[in-house]
């Protein structure tokens, strides 16, 4: 339980640098039981990981069509192998659609690496994958998705990493008709989430622990592209951090795999 045993200064420096949203108000446990734990006065939320329970999750008790969600996390330090750290839009039913931000474990001193991915009435296969350039560990940092009718786009301390349009792939329908929720979850992947499933979960290491605070959703997205900064701001990421992407369009064969460009360097 040693990774549990946080000191009372800093969570009280946790709770108190989460601003005004309560997540008593905003969500819903969904699964983990005691594993996803609300502290404070609802402005921090505690999700963690062992081998008796396998993880824990939440969801938004509101649903939306379009907006800007901002999610505050800090993921899980030392050996974090095999687990995957999420957050995430989805609409209900078998042809859903999905907007997803996976974080996926490493060992010590690796890179975490961002996998992203577009559903659009059930179908994916739009994965791009990034090594973040920071340590995600050890303060906590604001991952964004804006989603409205023209444009997805997912940004990283507001630094654009993707953007995803009807331009992007041929025939590949765009979501805009049905309604998401936000989840977010911590669970164990060690079949694929580290080096493809050959680094396995640790489970010496548990638990593993996560934090979320300062869930903002807006309904007015703020923006419907990218300014030319914006747009520099993407190709610098792109060519540094970006490890892998697939394409579902007509010149390459649905989910192609493209040769990465250069790993993150920055």
């Amino acid at each position: 339980m040693g990774n549990l045993r946080v000191s009372s200064m800093l969570l009280l420096s946790l709770m108190a640098a989460a601003s005004a949203n309560n997540f008593h108000q905003d969500v819903e446990i969904t699964w983990g039981g005691g594993h996803a734990r609300i502290l404070g006065r609802g402005n921090l939320l505690r999700l963690t990981m062992d081998k008796t329970a396998g993880g824990a999750g939440f969801k938004s008790n509101r649903d939306y069509l379009f907006g800007r969600f901002n999610m505050q996390m800090k993921l899980i330090a030392g050996n974090s192998a095999g687990t995957v750290t999420t957050f995430y839009l989805s609409s209900e039913g078998p042809s859903h659609d999905e907007i997803d931000l996976e974080f996926l474990g490493n060992k010590s001193g690796s890179p975490y690496t961002l996998h992203t991915n577009v559903f659009t009435q059930g179908q994916g296969g739009r994965e791009e994958g990034f090594h973040l350039w920071f340590d995600p560990t050890k303060h906590f940092h604001t991952y964004s998705i804006v989603w409205n009718p023209k444009n997805i786009i997912i940004l990283v301390d507001s630094i654009p990493i993707r953007v995803f349009n009807n331009e992007e792939s041929i025939g590949v329908p765009y979501p805009n008709n049905q309604r998401m929720k936000l989840y977010a979850s911590l669970w164990d992947a060690d079949d694929w989430a580290t080096r493809g499933g050959r680094v396995k979960t640790d489970w010496s290491k548990a638990p593993f622990v996560a934090y979320y605070r300062n869930f903002v959703a807006k309904s007015d997205w703020e923006m419907q592209g990218l300014s030319a900064r914006g747009k520099k701001l993407l190709s610098w990421v792109r060519k540094r951090c970006r490890i892998y992407y697939y394409c579902n369009d007509e010149r390459h064969g649905r989910g192609s795999r493209h040769p990465p460009p250069p790993e993150c360097k920055a």
